[in-house]
């Protein structure tokens, strides 16, 4: 049979065109997809418990899927009750942060009339028209909230049925993802799939294992420094930091306001001090130590991908790119055609460096690197 060569031109037109097909399927699937890949991600992190009751209590397959789902609703549910009593202090001081806001406010205002040179009566004008557009808006605002609601409660309906599904179903999609290809091609795809239920389930929980220390570290430091709110503005940092990159600055961001309109200005310098300096340790040693030997995804690709996930599927996206981004590093590492691509998504290869060693006595010694 004769062979036909495309044009490289030809095969990346191609393979544009279908990435944007998958992206626009993508939004258009985002009730359904969103949950499912994320319920992937949790049945990995719930099977070795799910295994476990299987083995040692003699479970049957469905109750130990529920009996891990449910485990995992308690903790959930624990996490966020926790929030909000949390909330509840910070809304009881809700006239003191209005009173607060309004001397910064006032402040602010004598400090642009003095740069800026634009008078008080221009600045009360201008916030009077925005907060007519503002109220004129408030309908489709209202609309828009209730939507969101509505799509989280349906997501997390989602989840949960789907995690179940997946855990109870679990040897079924496996013996489907193995008879779907050829039969030389088993033991490879068989290795493919342990290594991302290995890599990902070890992934997740450094990611937890992540944000309970970060967590733990910003309370007891914004304690010492006498914040008020320290377990709040903690508990905050820890959830977003489940989000690379962007969830430090968020989180950074809600403390800056919430200390600036409880404490002042000085207290707001501590508070930014302390997260550059947790953020600093996170990213220095705890990220490397806790996270980055399980999934090694240069910080471009990294980056990219948090911001395309976010243009698809918001919050769920960002912090569902990394973890997909590391299983297609693995398949692309394991088919000789798409180890290029492994290559670009992964971090720079350092050499073995030699290393001097300094005896100091019978069995201590010091070791450098050159």
């Amino acid at each position: 049979m004769k062979q036909i060569s495309i044009p490289i031109y030809a095969k990346l037109a191609l393979v544009l065109f279908c990435i944007i097909c998958l992206g626009y399927l993508a939004i258009l699937g985002q009730t359904l997809l969103a949950p499912l890949l994320t319920s992937f991600l949790l049945a990995l992190l719930l099977l070795p418990l799910t295994n476990f009751l299987e083995q040692k209590f003699r479970f049957k397959r469905s109750i130990a899927s529920i009996f891990s789902v449910v485990l995992m609703i308690v903790v959930i549910s624990g996490i966020l009750y926790f929030l909000v009593n949390q909330l509840t202090d910070l809304w009881q001081d809700w006239p003191l942060l209005k009173k607060q806001a309004e001397t910064s406010f006032h402040d602010v205002q004598l400090w642009i009339s003095r740069t800026f040179h634009v008078n008080t009566t221009k600045q009360i004008k201008y916030l009077q028209d925005s907060t007519t557009t503002a109220l004129a808006t408030s309908a489709t605002v209202l609309g828009a909230t209730l939507a969101t609601l509505s799509s989280t409660l349906l997501f997390l309906s989602f989840l949960l049925l789907f995690t179940f599904f997946i855990l109870n179903y679990r040897r079924i999609l496996y013996k489907f993802l193995t008879s779907v290809f050829a039969k030389e091609h088993a033991e490879k795809v068989g290795d493919i799939v342990q290594k991302i239920q290995y890599i990902i389930k070890k992934y997740i929980t450094g990611i937890f294992l992540q944000m309970f220390i970060v967590t733990s570290i910003l309370m007891f430091v914004l304690w010492a420094l006498g914040i008020k709110y320290a377990v709040l503005l903690g508990l905050i940092a820890g959830i977003f930091n489940i989000i690379p990159y962007i969830g430090i600055f968020s989180a950074l961001l809600i403390s800056v306001l919430i200390t600036f309109a409880t404490a002042g200005a000085a207290k707001m310098l501590l508070v930014i001090g302390a997260f550059a300096a947790v953020h600093a340790v996170d990213g220095n040693i705890l990220l490397p130590l806790v996270v980055g030997s399980k999934v090694k995804i240069n910080a471009l690709f990294a980056f990219v991908g948090i911001v395309v996930g976010e243009m698809i599927w918001g919050i769920s996206g960002m912090f569902l790119c990394i973890p997909y981004l590391a299983m297609l590093k693995i398949i692309f590492d394991r088919i000789d055609q798409l180890k290029p691509w492994g290559i670009l998504l992964g971090g720079e290869e350092k050499s073995n460096k030699k290393r001097k060693v300094y005896r100091i006595t019978k069995n201590i010694k010091l070791e450098e690197q050159e």
